[in-house]
């Protein structure tokens, strides 16, 4: 399997940089590309993400995923979360640009991948809890996006705090969370809430779901703590182009953790990637 690792990408805000990788086998095939989205509080390398990569592109896949530029994690600490002013500074419409990076890269001859290796033309995208939502978005504004499989995806961006917290947030200016595995108190500015205010339409994700043209799966626990399964039935509510599926008590990431250590994938997740690819493989 060839791994190309942390290739530097400019984002198109604050002279920001992600890193992406690359992973396929070499056969002379040209093979579907599947673009992977982190969610929040998520990199590339989180957790079971490697695995998840390598079985793609064991099955016949060219495998990408990024960091996204805002995401707080850094060029020379790509699995820290170093820069919080920049963690703090994400927004939505960030995020969607950086995207269009990618793909922009992934379909240009500046894409690392020999030509006989790639189906440029054909881009699939996947994207787990936050990175979920903004595949749903993407796919909606961007007709180079040949199919979606979500993952335990957020529905809706801007009822996730209560009124009383927006209104002590815009006094403040800011609003911190905390992690829990890193131990640090993580800013967001009211930025974020602005971005979504000044965006009702791009970042409205049940109504991107409504539009959406090309085949889509949904996938989502029954027992997910953190965004609930109701998410994944209001998504398939609003269209016909997506099948559910649904993994009978799997948590929000299907069994995986940071750091992970194990070299198998959890039962979850070998379901939630078994289904995936052959959804993937259907639509080819």
């Amino acid at each position: 399997m060839i791994r190309i690792n942390n290739i530097i990408l400019e984002s198109m805000h604050n002279h920001k940089h992600m890193l992406a990788d690359i992973r396929y086998e070499v056969n002379g095939i040209k093979k579907p590309i599947i673009f992977f989205i982190h969610g929040f509080k998520g990199f590339k390398d989180w957790g079971h993400f490697n695995l998840i990569a390598d079985y793609f592109a064991d099955n016949g896949f060219v495998y990408s995923k990024i960091n996204l530029s805002h995401n707080g994690t850094t060029l020379d600490k790509p699995e820290d979360f170093a820069d919080l002013e920049a963690f703090g500074n994400n927004n939505f419409s960030i995020e969607l640009d950086d995207i269009g990076v990618m793909i922009d890269l992934l379909q240009s001859e500046e894409n690392p991948v020999p030509e006989q290796e790639i189906d440029k033309n054909t881009i699939y995208m996947t994207g787990h809890s936050r990175g979920g939502g903004l595949v749903i978005l993407k796919a909606a504004e961007d007709p180079r996006i040949k199919g979606i499989v979500t993952w335990a995806a957020i529905s809706d961006l801007s009822e996730r705090w209560s009124e009383e917290v927006l209104q002590q947030w815009e006094k403040d200016g800011v609003f911190y969370i905390f992690n829990s595995r890193t131990k640090q108190n993580m800013p967001l500015y009211y930025q974020l809430v602005q971005d979504i205010k000044n965006h009702p339409d791009r970042l409205n994700i049940l109504k991107a779901a409504a539009s959406i043209t090309c085949p889509w799966l949904i996938c989502h626990g029954t027992d997910d703590e953190s965004l609930p399964f109701k998410m994944a039935t209001d998504l398939k509510s609003r269209t016909n182009k997506a099948t559910l599926f649904i993994i009978e008590n799997a948590g929000h990431t299907f069994g995986g953790k940071h750091p992970y250590e194990s070299r198998e994938l959890p039962p979850d997740t070998k379901k939630l990637v078994g289904e995936t690819r052959i959804f993937f493989d259907s639509i080819r």
